[in-house]
């Protein structure tokens, strides 16, 4: 796991509040990947739509390997596309989806391919650090601290965040433990809305 620079963490709650701003959302609005993609300029698809792709490629992602990857991005001089997995459950998309957009908005050098000469082995490079600001965006997106603090205010289970906000139960955990609200129900520092 790559360090984080000094306040990128507090930089991508206050992008995300941005965002969703831009967005017209409410704080405890569920995040719509579709329009955040169509704001920062970018097509969302599945290999389905992917032109030129051959049956035996389409069938090794989504049928013979389809644990195997998640989503990726593409940017050509015409398009910037992500293409995700559509065999992955809804909160995972949004999860590599928000990944990939992230990507985006921190202006991220792209990843490179590598084909070795037989076609069979493809490697990519992997900036850790790129990834893990790109995590801390896309949660941060996803699950903002405001969104989390007013969804335990109202008393809201896990499992009722996950379904509201369209991440996995195990986001909403982690979102809850580092932005510090476990802490501040632990402390008895959180004030409740009132029943529900």
């Amino acid at each position: 796991m790559a360090i984080l620079e000094r306040g990128f963490k507090a930089w991508a709650e206050r992008t995300a509040r941005s965002l969703r701003g831009e967005l017209e959302l409410r704080e405890d609005e569920a995040l719509d990947l579709a329009a955040l993609a169509q704001v920062l300029g970018v097509r969302l698809i599945t290999p389905l739509e992917v032109s030129g792709i051959s049956k035996q490629t389409l069938g090794a992602l989504l049928d013979e390997d389809p644990s195997g990857w998640s989503a990726v991005s593409v940017t050509s001089s015409e398009r910037a596309l992500v293409i995700f997995n559509p065999r992955h459950s809804k909160a995972r998309q949004a999860s590599d989806i928000a990944h990939e957009l992230a990507h985006f908005v921190l202006n991220h050098e792209p990843s490179k391919l590598v084909v070795s000469p037989d076609g069979q082995i493809v490697m990519r490079s992997y900036n850790s650090k790129q990834e893990e600001e790109a995590n801390w965006l896309a949660w941060s997106l996803l699950l903002p601290r405001e969104a989390l603090l007013e969804a335990r205010r109202r008393k809201m289970s896990t499992a009722e965040i996950a379904r509201m906000y369209q991440v996995s139960e195990a986001l909403v955990t982690f979102r809850m433990g580092v932005t510090g609200i476990r802490i501040l129900e632990a402390r008895g520092r959180l004030k409740f809305s009132g029943p529900r």
